[in-house]
């Protein structure tokens, strides 16, 4: 059976695919990286759509790799990244203009390619809604904590009192809180982790009014998970986030060292997990889980291009960076 050749769409400081290309390699394949950060400066695009077809090719200058359309047999869409252009000296308006044709150039290829996905932009985009998650994340068996999205003070504060607990904040897009879209001078915050609610935030509730915000009832934690989907195999981490003060609320905190160990789900809800990602027609993603002291499993969310590299590093019998290459692999296949 041939192969044609494997495509990863990422930036030039992704990690996961520094240590995906040796692997590939080693395998036999020799993946076309095109780095966003880099594109179109550093690469040549040609691409002839006709009633015919379509042809053309991507060339990546510095090297001399050459991608022709046409052998593109998977793509791994990883991490998003700024363009690049030849002149630094564009004004606001060419700039402006340069990045819209660039994405309509490159997404116009890779949205109309016929080929395997880790996983397809469309399905990505459509994935990203957290409020949308927990809605399918109910229709499939699994439970959510109560939740509400609101920008209306007395809404919160009328939810956050039916509570038996306490409540917490979560952002919906990104702990970042947007950090990463302005520059370091313009940044007001570095980001705010799942944080719970005082008694002198809910006296500053008006500030919600002008933006909807995402409120959770906190869930008590035995443990944390992290569920690893990658084509139709399923690796479950097991984060001991209650044995450290810093790490009960949000085990995100890394420079907290806690135990990460592998566990085996229970079939029900690995099969949850799996029919979740597929329903977005998903070959990737990373979901986060509760069990609670009662041995409840409790759905947080799904990151459908989440990180997975730290979690094999500390517990490296989750073999994930290998499937991955042997889903690309075989996905290619022709």
């Amino acid at each position: 059976m041939n192969s044609k050749r494997i495509l990863i769409v990422s930036n030039s400081d992704d990690l996961h695919v520094e240590v995906l290309t040796p692997i590939l390699t080693a395998k036999g394949h020799q993946p076309f990286r095109l780095d966003l950060n880099t594109f179109p400066r550093d690469y040549q695009f040609h691409q002839h759509i006709s009633q015919d077809g379509c042809e053309g090719f991507i060339e990546h200058l510095p090297t001399g790799d050459r991608l022709a359309i046409e052998d593109i047999g998977s793509v791994w869409l990883r991490k998003k990244g700024e363009f690049a252009f030849l002149s630094p000296d564009l004004g606001p308006q060419e700039n402006a203009y340069a990045i819209e044709e660039t994405d309509h150039t490159l997404f116009g290829l890779l949205y109309g390619l016929d080929c395997y996905w880790m996983s397809h932009p469309l399905a990505m985009r459509g994935a990203s809604f957290k409020g949308e998650q927990m809605k399918r994340a109910v229709r499939l068996g699994f439970a959510i904590p109560p939740s509400i999205i609101s920008n209306t003070p007395q809404a919160v504060k009328s939810f956050k009192q039916a509570l038996e607990g306490d409540m917490v904040f979560k952002a919906m897009s990104s702990s970042f809180l947007a950090a990463d879209k302005v520059s370091q001078a313009e940044r007001e915050s570095d980001g705010i982790p799942t944080t719970v609610i005082s008694d002198l935030d809910m006296d500053e509730l008006d500030a919600i009014a002008h933006v909807p915000c995402h409120f959770q009832g906190h869930i008590e934690k035995a443990y944390e998970l992290r569920v690893t989907v990658i084509g139709e195999r399923v690796f479950a981490a097991k984060i001991d986030s209650q044995l450290d003060e810093r790490t009960k609320t949000d085990f995100r905190d890394f420079s907290v060292e806690i135990p990460y160990s592998a566990i085996l789900l229970p079939l029900d809800v690995e099969r949850r997990c799996r029919e979740f990602v597929k329903s977005y027609g998903l070959n990737y993603g990373a979901l986060d889980l509760i069990v609670t002291p009662k041995d409840e499993y409790i759905f947080l969310e799904n990151n459908p291009g989440g990180q997975f590299w730290f979690v094999e590093q500390l517990v490296p019998e989750l073999t994930m960076m290998n499937t991955l290459a042997d889903c690309l692999i075989e996905g290619a296949q022709c």
